[in-house]
């Protein structure tokens, strides 16, 4: 079954039974904990992969210990503190227990949860000293086919340290860009105004032309966003209007994944996250998204078959990637496993330029011709 089978078969138990006011702290972490980190791939039966109650080497703390530590190597790699469903994340009580716990561990990841929320921190802002902000927040009850691909990077089969420390990176810096941004949207901050009031307006910006641009500069973006909305919209409708041969000569063919044609791997994601944490350095990587079909894995920008940036072939004896060249021809290179694709790294980021700014990179070229 896969993790998005599994995810949803834990949110439909926890709809059902979370509003017993009888569950506690215990009832969670049994009914909602557990089976999340058995659909990650973790043996919560076996002592060397999960174990409960593990102790910190904290002093201070006497019998105090984290509920959860996943290990790799009888080391701690991520630690799990959880609270009741009826419980509050906010709490600050809970994040600075947990902050000693991961303080005095070699975990590189901790997970404050209450069985239907998950928060993800690292140590971003300072090596080995917990974040304050979590970088990634999983709701079991409210989740996004993008926050299941990130969530897969936890997974025991995928999980590598040094890929997911990039994407949080990523994912912390994406978040609170969103979250300035829909701040701005409802209030305009004076600098904000400016910045767009200066470009249009050739007076001084005085206290009075501030406060007239603030309404002016709301109603702009509201009326912006309205239109893109609109155009998106407009675009959909156009593209179901086509005849399906028209369809056809600009997409790849789709296929029914419900008859089983489709699988996709562990190796196939594994072998996109580790092009995500290649191409963080030329674009954002929210951009980028994948398409399984039968005969290769696609990964793309923004969903678009037309941006495709390399395709992989890993279900046969020989493995190979394919990238994508300027007239959306492809050359293949053969590899031998996984690591070899940080081999034509350098061939990625120029298609990535190329798509993202119409440049041509003089060494991408040579692969790509």
């Amino acid at each position: 079954m896969d993790l998005i089978d599994q995810i949803k078969t834990i949110a439909q138990n926890i709809e059902k039974i979370k509003d017993r006011a009888s569950l506690n702290e215990q009832a969670t972490k049994n009914s909602f904990v557990m089976p999340f980190i058995q659909a990650l791939g973790y043996d919560t039966r076996d002592p060397f992969e999960v174990f409960p109650e593990f102790t910190a080497d904290i002093p201070v703390l006497k019998n105090d210990k984290v509920d959860y530590a996943i290990l790799a190597d009888s080391k701690p790699i991520m630690l799990i503190e959880c609270k009741c469903c009826h419980d509050s994340l906010d709490n600050i009580k809970h994040t600075a227990q947990l902050h000693k716990y991961f303080q005095n561990t070699e975990a590189k990841f901790s997970i404050l949860t209450n069985g239907v929320i998950y928060r993800f921190y690292t140590d971003i802002d300072k090596s080995h000293v917990m974040d304050t902000k979590p970088f990634f927040e999983f709701n079991l009850l409210k989740f996004t086919d993008s926050d299941i691909n990130e969530l897969k990077g936890f997974s025991k089969t995928s999980f590598n340290p040094s890929i997911l420390s990039d994407a949080a990176e990523n994912l912390l810096f994406t978040k609170e860009i969103k979250r300035i941004m829909t701040e701005q949207l409802g209030n305009p901050s004076p600098d904000f105004v400016k910045f767009f009031g200066k470009q249009v307006y050739s007076k001084n910006m005085t206290a009075s032309a501030v406060e007239k641009f603030t309404k002016i500069t709301k109603e702009s973006l509201k009326e912006f966003i309205n239109e893109i909305i609109a155009e998106k919209i407009k675009s959909a409708m156009d593209d179901d209007g086509n005849n399906s041969t028209t369809k056809e000569s600009k997409e790849e063919p789709k296929i029914d994944i419900e008859d089983g044609a489709i699988i996709t791997t562990e190796q196939e994601l594994e072998g996109f996250y580790l092009i995500k944490a290649i191409l963080r350095e030329v674009v954002d990587v929210s951009r980028l998204q994948y398409r399984d079909t039968v005969s290769y894995f696609g990964i793309n920008l923004d969903g678009r078959v037309n941006q495709t940036i390399c395709r992989l072939y890993l279900n046969s004896k020989k493995q190979c990637i394919c990238i994508m060249g300027t007239s959306d021809q492809g050359v293949k290179k053969e590899i031998s496993c996984l690591d070899d694709i940080y081999g034509v790294a350098e061939f990625l980021k120029g298609r990535v330029i190329y798509l993202t700014q119409g440049k041509y990179v003089e060494k991408s070229i040579k692969v790509e011709a």
